[in-house]
């Protein structure tokens, strides 16, 4: 059984750190490729929602599974997808892990169970149970993993797989991060009930709601969701609350919300607060910090290198993979 409480020791510590500033790092780097055309099409950055994906992460298993949003970067990241494989995906390249064919919103890696984002609205729930009913059915004892964002909540799919999620007992962890603003509407404007794990409850489901913006707080709640659905065989719902720092997409002007809106959250963000925690504790020196940076930083500069210097798909593949029989097992 997973043990929910969570080992602060120094080497996690530094681990949860790194983790998040890593993906700062990358998503920094991504706005620096895209601005140069290097990326195209829509990018969705995770800036502000890093302590999510990190905590939740530290709760799996190897063998469980996983179903991301379009914003997905930072849940590749942390699930363990390389940054080099990441960034040659995004720029369409062979090398990377959808050989250029999935780009920003479509990332997969069979083999960490990754499977995917998806660039339709709360278009992985229905994915998540049909793994999760898979995976029982096997006779599997893994957990699936479904992040999707407080948008997805006003779809149909969203209360046909909590509803179906509960009926047959299936062993999903629900992780609604909830930015607060969807697309581009603040949630007080799109939902009469803006206590969103109070519609994970009207199916039955044990839910609760967590600050997404404190690591420490995520990973024990996921623990502790994780520890429930083995023991009992049923899903489990966390409303994670965040905030994204950057626009929906590079395309969004932001109208919906103030600058000033913006830089308070950015104060209370995932890295600085859990940073300054660290230090004001004396539990990691400013050495330690510089060190991190610096091994972030060659890391993405040979990412960086290695998706410029990947290749294209030739046009005599781009029918590949249209029937089954061309999927590798």
């Amino acid at each position: 059984m997973t043990d929910h409480k969570v080992h602060l020791d120094h080497a996690h510590l530094r681990h949860l750190l790194k983790s998040m500033m890593r993906i700062r790092r990358f998503e920094a780097k991504c706005v620096e490729l895209y601005q140069a055309q290097k990326i195209l099409g829509f990018l969705h950055l995770y800036d502000g929602e890093e302590a999510v994906s990190v905590g939740v992460m530290e709760a799996l298993s190897p063998e469980d599974a996983v179903i991301a949003t379009y914003r997905e970067h930072g849940q590749a990241l942390a699930r363990g997808v390389g940054a080099a494989c990441l960034l040659a995906e995004m720029m369409g390249k062979l090398e990377g892990c959808c050989r250029g064919r999935g780009g920003s919103m479509h990332m997969f890696d069979r083999a960490r169970r990754f499977y995917g984002g998806n660039a339709i609205v709360a278009g992985g729930l229905p994915l998540a149970l049909g793994i999760a009913l898979a995976d029982k059915t096997l006779g599997r004892a893994s957990v699936t993993a479904c992040f999707f964002g407080d948008g997805a909540v006003d779809e149909g799919e969203f209360h046909e797989t909590l509803n179906l999620a509960q009926l047959w007992r299936l062993p999903i962890l629900f992780i609604c991060e909830n930015n607060l603003y969807s697309m581009g509407m603040a949630l007080e404007r799109a939902e009469a009930e803006t206590n969103i794990s109070r519609k994970a409850a009207s199916y039955n489901i044990a839910s609760e709601r967590v600050d997404g913006m404190d690591v420490v707080a995520v990973e024990s709640a996921a623990r502790r969701a994780i520890e429930a659905i083995h023991a009992e065989s049923v899903p489990y719902f966390l409303e994670c609350q965040t905030y994204r720092f950057r626009a929906h997409s590079m395309f969004d002007p932001q109208l919906y919300r103030s600058k000033e809106e913006v830089e308070a959250w950015r104060k209370k963000g995932p890295i600085v607060r859990f940073q300054t925690w660290l230090e004001a504790n004396g539990l990691i020196r400013q050495d330690e910090i510089v060190a991190m940076e610096t091994e972030i930083d060659a890391e993405l500069r040979s990412a960086v290198a290695y998706a410029e210097s990947g290749s294209l798909e030739p046009v005599s593949e781009v029918d590949r993979f249209l029937t089954m029989e061309e999927i590798p097992a």
